[in-house]
């Protein structure tokens, strides 16, 4: 046969935590009694998103940039030594390239925020450029403060704003 239902049940006092999705308390003003009573500002309808297919892939950028960089680390690289080096490759759309130091040795990470001046580096573009520590280990460097010293003869050169100069 059926059981009967609780007393407490009958008299909404259940000793049991609401289930997720029930309002505890239904007469409050500020919580809807259910998701379908919320409305979208303009009254439209919902937007169907269609998920990334990169999604589940994605993780923060772990690129440092100028603006990440803790103060003590700017300062640091700030009071280090200037190195002469030259452009190995740069990409613009990416926001990143690498350096050859002149002294040989691994090439060196630049990151777009830390190039000063007008041009946007090239290949055989000759620079200085001091170094920083990169975080968590702090057991790689990237090049700061990077100028370029000669444009690349030949190559075609871009100014940040987009205006291209033949050196």
């Amino acid at each position: 046969g059926r059981e009967q239902p609780r007393r407490e049940a009958l008299l909404g006092m259940s000793s049991e935590p609401p289930s997720p999705g029930q309002d505890p308390c239904p007469s409050s003003p500020l919580s809807p009694l259910s998701p379908s009573s919320l409305r979208l500002p303009d009254g439209g309808r919902p937007r169907d998103r269609s998920p990334s297919p990169m999604r589940g892939y994605l993780i923060p950028s772990p690129l440092p940039t100028r603006r990440s960089r803790t103060c003590s680390a700017a300062a640091r690289a700030a009071e280090g030594p200037v190195f002469p080096g030259v452009c190995k490759c740069f990409s613009r759309s990416k926001g990143h390239g690498f350096i050859t130091p002149a002294d040989g040795g691994a090439d060196i990470f630049v990151h777009i925020s830390d190039i000063e001046g007008e041009y946007v580096l090239v290949e055989g573009d000759e620079v200085t450029y001091k170094l920083c520590s990169i975080p968590p280990k702090h057991e790689k460097v990237q090049a700061v403060e990077v100028k370029i010293t000669h444009l690349a003869p030949g190559a075609k050169h871009e100014t940040w704003s987009g205006t291209a100069v033949s050196s």
